[in-house]
């Protein structure tokens, strides 16, 4: 009596776990497609020290819901971004950010390091093939130049562009895309294994040029402003001692 249920029970088992293992390969499937044929790439906007980085996602119109798109964008140290003008712009955004350190706003360039910023798109349609996000950075302060030169270069990497489907369990299917180690949302309460895209030929990066100080003229700039501070205490004294100011 019990053997033929337990016969049952087991191929029935079996049964699901197939269905399970072929419902997971197609998934990992797809995910490599879109992997394969999603693009990023990356614009400069606007002059002067204040500048928008605007990055756009390519990705295949039929991307299903379930899989989370992230970019990862490497910044030098010669820029920041001010995380309250990105909390004010947090509401009226169809993504969400997350820094991986805290940004000193008044620190000059030679004082500051580089950081990393996670984008989390949200609100993807089915249809839509193209993400942009559009992110505030700034020019820090640089040293001043001993050379002659009165213009440095920054240049701003390409994001990188990461997909995740919960669906997809066996990452180790998907080369050659590496898999690495990323917070799973903008609330950086858990970290998730990400799926990087790789393609032959990546983005080149783009740069802007910042006004730099002339190194030459610190000696002359630094007595000029000792010797004024100089003359205006000794006016200020003999004004004092004139009039008897207490």
């Amino acid at each position: 009596m019990y053997f033929p249920l337990f016969i049952v029970l087991t191929s029935l088992s079996t049964y699901l776990c197939f269905v399970k293992e072929d419902d997971v390969q197609d998934h990992c499937d797809l995910l490599k497609q879109w992997l394969e044929s999603s693009t990023v790439s990356v614009e400069l906007n606007k002059l002067g020290f204040h500048r928008e980085v605007t990055a756009t996602v390519e990705l295949r119109p039929d991307v299903l819901s379930g899989v989370s798109v992230l970019l990862v964008s490497r910044w030098p140290s010669g820029v920041y971004v001010d995380p309250y003008q990105l909390a004010s712009l947090r509401d009226q955004s169809d993504w969400q950010i997350l820094l991986d350190s805290a940004i000193d706003l008044e620190a000059p360039a030679h004082k500051a390091s580089g950081f990393l910023t996670y984008v989390y798109t949200t609100n993807i349609a089915p249809t839509s093939t193209l993400q942009k996000v559009t992110i505030p950075v700034h020019g820090r302060y640089h040293e001043p130049s001993f050379a002659g030169e009165t213009f440095t270069s920054v240049y701003v990497e390409p994001p990188e562009l990461l997909l995740r489907s919960e669906k997809c369990t066996h990452l180790n299917r998907l080369e050659p895309h590496a898999v690495v180690d990323a917070p799973c949302t903008a609330s950086n309460s858990s970290m998730c294994s990400w799926v990087k895209t790789h393609h032959p030929q990546e983005p080149s990066a783009v740069s802007f040029q910042l006004p730099v100080g002339d190194g030459s003229a610190v000696a002359l700039v630094c007595g000029g402003t000792l010797l004024v501070t100089v003359i205006c205490c000794v006016a200020l004294s003999k004004s004092t001692l004139k009039h008897r100011i207490r």
